[in-house]
């Protein structure tokens, strides 16, 4: 066993020096040259231009096929990782933590007067750890509905006002649920997938994990009635499709499979989403759009989120790296989100006045007002350190695939939901000792698994 992890350790020594060897020269045409790993969504090249514009001295370039977090703390660790990478989750800010990648940079916000109270809370998650920032948001949301003023137009159905309970909501879209001469459906009151799960349980006073995280609390009747009402609105009330309604539509209509070109195709009413999907709605020309805040229940809790970009710790040029953390912060990059409509900009001070409540060259576009008062009920999905998040998502997506398929109660698929992350939480406690004692001490009890 030693020999074979000295063969890999040796490999990986090659590779890094073979990596180093070829990367790129550092400096091109007396430019510093710094890389941004981030999707490969359009809005990224005018913000990468617009640094470059107002920071001569840097030719910022983005790497959009190295975005998987493991890459990124591979090539980091290797000598050869980004200046500048993508975070979107508490999960994964905290594995770039424990990997020695991501950088604190608090000294640099206190220097340049940077207070991290200026940015939305829904995205703190995702670059505070353990009250320190390792970087910046590049945009935050909280999901809100939007509605086609064509079908409501056309169904006789007043446009929705916002403050509305799921009763309220659910017989809106009976009336805008429409089904063809052969029983087909031409299109649905609400189009959804299974991200609306967390706001709902919170709505109705459940929760993820326990106040300490020490367990799942998925499988409590808050839960439990959030997620019945779920799957009642595809099997019980037909107001949402199935999965296989989904797909028998976007074979019909040519639209491709994913909700935002359903919806943008005609075949639903209302749907949920944030601005930034205004990326892609703003292509359907004769799409007329509004936009009213969630349906709740006894709570008002929305979805809030966003994504955030870190500084690579072992990069040698990390502190010029954080000129483009302070762009992220000032005026210029913020307004530009704003008219992207990629979200909304992160600093809140800059998601107000005529200039971002109307867009000139937007003038169709009235809602910006509403995206800027969701903003107050968005919650982040809660965390736990007991548990990788995205361990915890994929257990938690394979029981709402079941709930949506009809293949599984909404209480099967909690209680499973819930036995499933706390046997993961005894198994983490089993690989990591000091995580195992803070468990103990929180719990009082003894850790088996």
């Amino acid at each position: 066993m030693k020999t074979i992890y000295a063969i890999a350790l040796g490999v990986l020594i090659a590779l890094s020096i073979i990596a180093h060897a070829i990367q790129p020269r550092r400096q091109m045409h007396g430019k510093l040259l710094l890389t941004w790993t981030s999707d490969d969504n359009p809005a990224r090249r005018e913000q990468i231009d617009l640094f470059n514009r107002l920071h001569p001295q840097y030719e910022l370039r983005l790497d959009p096929g190295n975005v998987g977090m493991e890459k990124v703390i591979v090539q980091s660790l290797a000598g050869v990782g980004p200046e500048l990478f993508d975070c979107y989750s508490h999960a994964q800010l905290t594995a770039f933590v424990k990997a020695g990648v991501a950088w604190d940079v608090s000294a640099l916000y206190e220097k340049h007067g940077m207070k991290v109270e200026d940015i939305w809370s829904v995205v703190h998650p995702n670059f505070i750890y353990e009250g320190k920032p390792y970087g910046h948001p590049t945009n935050a949301a909280t999901d809100a509905i939007w509605f086609n003023k064509k079908l409501f137009r056309e169904n006789g159905v007043p446009y929705p006002q916002g403050d509305w309970t799921w009763e309220e909501f659910i017989e809106t879209a009976k009336r805008l649920t429409k089904m063809g001469p052969d029983g087909r459906p031409e299109y649905f009151g609400y189009l959804s997938n299974r991200v609306e799960w967390y706001p709902m349980i919170r709505q109705f006073g459940g929760r993820l994990y326990t106040e300490d995280g020490t367990r799942c609390a998925m499988n409590s009747p808050e839960c439990i009635r959030a997620i019945q009402l779920m799957q009642d609105l595809i099997y019980k009330y037909e107001v949402m499709p199935g999965p296989n309604q989904e797909a028998a539509m976007a074979a019909a209509g040519g639209w491709g499979s994913g909700v935002i070109t359903l919806f943008g195709g005609g075949k639903g009413a209302m749907t949920h989403g944030g601005r930034w999907w205004l990326c892609l709605l703003r292509q359907y020309e004769d799409l007329d759009l509004g936009v009213t805040e969630m349906p709740h229940g006894p709570k008002k809790v929305f979805w809030g989120y966003g994504r955030a970009t870190l500084v690579n710790r072992l990069s040698p040029y990390r502190e010029q790296a954080f000129d483009f953390i302070r762009f992220e912060h000032e005026r210029p990059y913020n307004e530009l989100i704003n008219h992207q409509a990629d979200a909304l900009a992160p600093v809140i001070r800059y998601c107000t006045g005529e200039k971002f409540l109307h867009d000139p060259e937007f003038p169709k576009e009235d809602y910006n007002q509403t995206w800027y008062d969701v903003m107050d009920f968005g919650e982040p999905i809660e965390s736990s350190p007991f548990i990788d998040g995205r361990e915890a998502q994929r257990i938690i997506d394979v029981q709402m695939d079941l709930v949506r398929t009809n293949a599984k109660s909404a209480a099967e698929a909690c209680r499973d939901i819930a036995k499933k992350i706390d046997r993961e939480i005894m198994k983490r406690l089993e690989e990591e000792p000091a995580l195992r004692m803070r468990w103990e001490r929180l719990t009082g009890k003894r850790a088996a698994a």
